[in-house]
């Protein structure tokens, strides 16, 4: 379809893929996490960014699984640099145990793409007891960042190259609860919506980018942005009935191939178009316009404060 393959201001479209937004780009002596790197857009942002050169450490729930995508990386690209390191998002426990191994194998960290997530999924406590798609989606991706922040400020100074952190949000924000954030109700289940409460984890997602960005302080090489990958048929839909029925009678006109899915993200950790850019939402590997939930200030502060009481 042509509407698909129309270019943005970058040059690419929704049709570009990982591969192609990356071309030509070297990531040697750039060191990566991405975190849910066992499948979907993970994995093939993993592939793509190690295929450039960029030493990449996988954070997995599943090591097992972990380990095989490493081993098909290595096994067509024999000079990848990956390694797997165990995260499970939905448990700062194992968020803060995560950073202390990081932070004790001595690796650098220019780029933070926090990737992994949960979709509509029936309504349920994490191990925190914190409703699962809000602490797997924000609260553990924000606690990661917390802990490797100043890993990252080190890296930039050292290395003189520009920190990136990128969250993989979602379009699904435009359809959070009417509030944005349901703050005083994240665990009240008379209330849950399941699709709401991804709408408002992946909002959570973008605020979250947009404050980091407010507090970066004058001299801090650092941007953060957030991005909507696109609808991709991955296992993300196993909680609907009817979603791989969907995926296989209509998934060729509106869904996006993995390949395509895992370009905005390599795009927002790499090119140099986006040197400097942050705070900013993208789709398609070019800027885009959140709802005004995204853009509100206040909002991304409020959140912050919450989420920081949460961590403590």
């Amino acid at each position: 379809m042509w509407l698909l393959r129309r270019k943005g201001p970058s040059g690419f479209s929704s049709s570009s893929t990982a591969e192609e937004v990356t071309d030509g780009i070297d990531g040697t002596g750039l060191t990566a996490i991405v975190t849910g790197a066992s499948s979907g857009i993970g994995s093939e942002t993993a592939r793509v960014l190690a295929l450039r050169g960029v030493h990449v450490i996988m954070g997995v729930r599943n090591l097992e699984a972990g380990r095989n995508v490493k081993e098909t990386i290595v096994n067509e690209n024999p000079s990848a640099k990956i390694d797997t390191m165990e995260l499970d998002l939905s448990s700062m426990a194992s968020v803060r145990k995560f950073a202390s191994d990081y932070q004790s194998s001595g690796f650098p960290l220019n780029i933070l793409i926090n990737n992994a997530g949960i979709m509509a999924t029936p309504f349920g406590l994490s191990k925190d007891n914190i409703e699962q798609q809000f602490a797997t989606n924000h609260l553990g991706h924000f606690l990661l960042t917390d802990l490797l922040l100043e890993n990252m400020k080190k890296t930039a100074v050292e290395s003189e190259k520009e920190g990136r952190i990128v969250n993989v949000s979602s379009e699904a924000h435009r359809y959070t609860y009417p509030e944005g954030i349901q703050f005083d109700g994240i665990n009240d289940e008379s209330r849950y919506n399941k699709m709401q409460a991804y709408g408002q984890s992946k909002l959570s997602n973008i605020l979250h980018a947009n404050e980091l960005t407010r507090r970066f302080k004058e001299g801090v090489n650092i941007t953060a942005n957030s991005l909507h990958p696109g609808i991709i048929t991955t296992n993300l839909f196993r909680h609907f009935n009817y979603g791989n029925g969907l995926a296989n009678t209509v998934g060729k006109l509106i869904f996006k191939n993995v390949q395509q899915g895992a370009a905005t993200t390599c795009y927002l950790a790499l090119h140099p178009q986006v040197k400097g850019v942050s705070g900013e939402y993208f789709m398609n590997s070019n800027l885009h316009k959140p709802t005004q939930h995204g853009q509100d200030v206040d909002l991304a502060k409020k959140l912050w404060d919450f989420t920081t009481n949460l961590i403590k």
